[in-house]
């Protein structure tokens, strides 16, 4: 990890930090010779495709595999509905289930998460050997399970015939063998076109994100206790707790930090109204695999604060000037006063992601995953 500099909160003068991953982002364009295509006339970062075919391939019938339940906020579950949704377009027929039954006739399997769905991963390949697998990579499986449950992990990663990746740099995260399977697809957000009016009395700055120790969820709550009394940012969290220990932080932070509101989970038609709202949105995860919260920002543009992690470099560049040390809150805190009161700061962190904007379009998403059904239709 690199030394970032140590700013008090009236050290306002808080630069971009450029260089926190550029190794990372070497080694994964030494790992993905000839696939890389730079988007220099975009000013954009690198974006895998594969030269596969335009031909369109005979329509399939695909297990789509998320280990979220119908019901379910997560991100799994909404990423496999987009994704079924764009399938389906695409002329295939699509079946979303939580695990795969030996009863179900696919002609190929998109599961997501290698290590919650390497059960339905390997019953599949078991029963179908010479059907195409491809294998959806979460922060979990990248950042967590790969050390901390290996086996399973790396037998998904082992069957699979190509992997999706969310973001950049998931191929240097990856062991070398598997690198060269790696596809990678950023995830789409629409455009907001109506907004809803900012605060008045406040700077709202938006946090997004279930309550969950990988997201550092009050790293913003604690930044802004750090802030001066002349300060007028609120904290507002967007988030269910799913255990009531969760909630019972929150409760009490609200209680104890005027500058906090958490409003728990809300249907994600009322989240995209506030992501037209909040003035900046803050993602201080400790891993993620791509976050689509970060590409809905974007599309709404909404200027992100982000913790200096793989998974958000990997989507808004490491010469985003929008990054804080993991777990810094006091850094934290310094950024958003200074987007407070700055204004060509915060003008820098709406052209950074609106530099990137183009990788987060419907159109981007659907043309990758139709690179990827074509790469391996051609492949297995």
């Amino acid at each position: 990890m690199p030394d970032f500099p140590q700013k008090g909160i009236h050290d306002v003068e808080l630069r971009p930090h450029e260089t926190l991953t550029v190794e990372a982002c070497h080694q994964f364009k030494r790992s993905r010779p000839g696939i890389l295509q730079h988007s220099h006339e975009t000013g954009g970062g690198n974006l895998c495709v594969h030269q596969s075919s335009r031909k369109p391939v005979e329509p399939m019938k695909i297990s789509l595999i998320t280990p979220a339940a119908k019901t379910s906020r997560a991100g799994n579950r909404t990423t496999a509905v987009r994704w079924a949704r764009i399938l389906g377009d695409l002329g295939h027929q699509v079946d979303v289930a939580t695990t795969y039954e030996d009863d179900a006739d696919a002609d190929l399997m998109l599961a997501l998460h290698a290590w919650r769905s390497s059960s339905s991963i390997a019953r599949f390949k078991a029963r179908h050997p010479e059907r195409p697998l491809i294998v959806a990579l979460t922060g979990t499986d990248i950042y967590h399970y790969l050390a901390a449950d290996p086996e399973p992990t790396l037998r998904s990663l082992d069957l699979a015939d190509r992997l999706i990746g969310l973001h950049d740099l998931v191929p240097a995260a990856l062991p070398e063998r598997h690198r060269q399977k790696v596809d990678v697809v950023f995830q789409s957000a629409l455009p907001r076109r109506r907004r809803w009016a900012a605060s008045e009395e406040a700077f709202e700055v938006l946090v997004i994100g279930h309550l969950r120790t990988e997201k550092d969820p009050f790293c913003a709550a604690r930044a802004a206790r750090r802030l001066p009394v002349r300060s007028h940012i609120r904290i507002v969290h967007l988030g269910g707790a799913h255990e009531e220990v969760w909630a019972t932080r929150a409760r009490a932070e609200m209680a104890d930090n005027s500058r906090y509101l958490w409003l728990g989970d809300r249907p994600q038609s009322l989240v995209r109204r506030w992501l037209t709202r909040g003035r900046v949105m803050v993602l201080s995860s400790r891993q993620e695999g791509g976050a689509n919260v970060v590409s809905e920002a974007i599309a709404a543009g909404l200027p992100v604060i982000a913790s200096g992690i793989p998974g958000t470099i990997g989507l808004l560049g490491p010469a985003y000037p929008g990054y804080f040390p993991i777990g810094d809150d006091a850094a934290l805190a310094g950024m958003l006063l200074r987007a407070e009161e700055d204004p060509q700061f915060l003008r820098a962190l709406s052209n950074g992601g609106a530099a990137r904007a183009y990788l987060f379009s419907p159109a981007q998403e659907r043309e990758s995953l139709r690179r990827v059904v074509v790469s391996i239709s051609i492949e297995v």
